[in-house]
């Protein structure tokens, strides 16, 4: 029996309030997953229907999902609109687009398949490819490149960095800290609380503040961005989902993708996004202070190269 469930507009107004209008036909999945965390009632069934079918969903007339979503029309057109589309026939077009680009890639083999005990290895590679290529591209049709604009032009000119992310986000948060010295960027990555809260107290107008946290929710995170920013700095959020506690308090969003798989949560699969996006940050920020990173590049690669095993030497 189709459900016929009134929204409220706040349920709509977060999902309209994000970036979906400046986002093209590319990522419409990308966009309906990173949304339906804050989607409730039936626009949350619509967006798991969608999800769990796409290509059914295609196909469908919007009286038929619906039906099959457990919803109405009404509700099926109040989600497209949330989704930034005018109307239904516009979010089957995307997804129809979408789902026929994934199939002519390869991007489709083993997602979402149960990884099994007897599986092979080639088996689980593709699986592992075929995911994590699929998230990459979904990513660079959620990310706002103005927005890497702005982190990369606050970067190139602050006076320091802070990164700051828990378990895996501290592990991704250490890369980019690395990556900013070799350039000379004064950037500090910090994972415990105590001591990223005594760091951030100390940051200014003029400086950078970074947290990175998948879910947007992790408490850690969001009090030491919190804290940098409430001291001036510019606080910039790595998340993949834009309308998360944490993107709500930064002054830069960057949104990244991810593709579950087994043993591979969302949290652990948005890693190699999250990579990605700090990459190109990271080259943005190098071509924006080019003499001075091109010169700390080359004293840093000097610097080490006497610990480089000679040709032969192992032998």
């Amino acid at each position: 029996m189709v459900e016929h469930e009134v929204e409220t507009s706040a349920a709509t107004a977060v999902v309209d309030a994000g970036p979906a209008d400046r986002l093209g036909a590319d990522g419409v999945l990308a966009r309906v997953r990173a949304g339906t965390g804050e989607l409730t009632g039936a626009l949350r069934r619509v967006a798991e229907h969608v999800l769990s079918d796409p290509e059914a969903a295609a196909r469908a007339t919007i009286v038929e999902l619906a039906e099959r979503s457990g919803t109405s029309p009404a509700t099926i057109t109040r989600f497209c609109r949330a989704m930034g589309f005018e109307g239904y026939a516009d979010l089957r077009l995307g997804i129809a687009a979408e789902t026929g680009r994934a199939r002519s890639a390869g991007w489709t083999v083993d997602i979402g398949r149960e990884i099994q005990p007897g599986d092979p290895l080639s088996r689980v590679l593709d699986q592992i490819m075929a995911a994590d290529t699929r998230a990459m591209h979904d990513t660079a049709a959620l990310l706002d490149l103005a927005e890497v604009e702005r982190a990369a032009v606050a970067i190139a000119g602050a006076s320091r960095v802070n990164i700051f992310g828990a378990s895996g986000s501290a592990l991704v948060g250490e890369e980019m800290q690395f990556s900013l010295h070799r350039i000379g960027v004064a950037a500090w990555a910090w994972s415990d609380v105590h001591e990223g809260l005594a760091s951030a107290a100390l940051l200014g107008a003029g400086d950078v503040a970074l947290g990175i946290s998948h879910t947007g929710q992790t408490r850690e995170t969001i009090e030491l961005l919190a804290e940098a920013g409430s001291r001036g700095a510019t606080t910039v959020a790595l998340t993949g989902f834009p309308r998360s506690p944490l993107a709500e308090l930064a002054d830069i969003v960057l949104v990244t993708a991810s593709q579950a798989t087994t043993f591979r949560p969302d949290a652990l699969s948005a890693r190699h996004p999250q990579l990605v996006v700090l990459d190109l940050l990271y080259i943005a920020v190098a071509q924006r202070t080019h003499d001075r990173a091109h010169a700390a590049f080359r004293r840093t690669a000097q610097a080490v190269d006497g610990h480089k095993a000679a040709k032969g030497a192992l032998s």
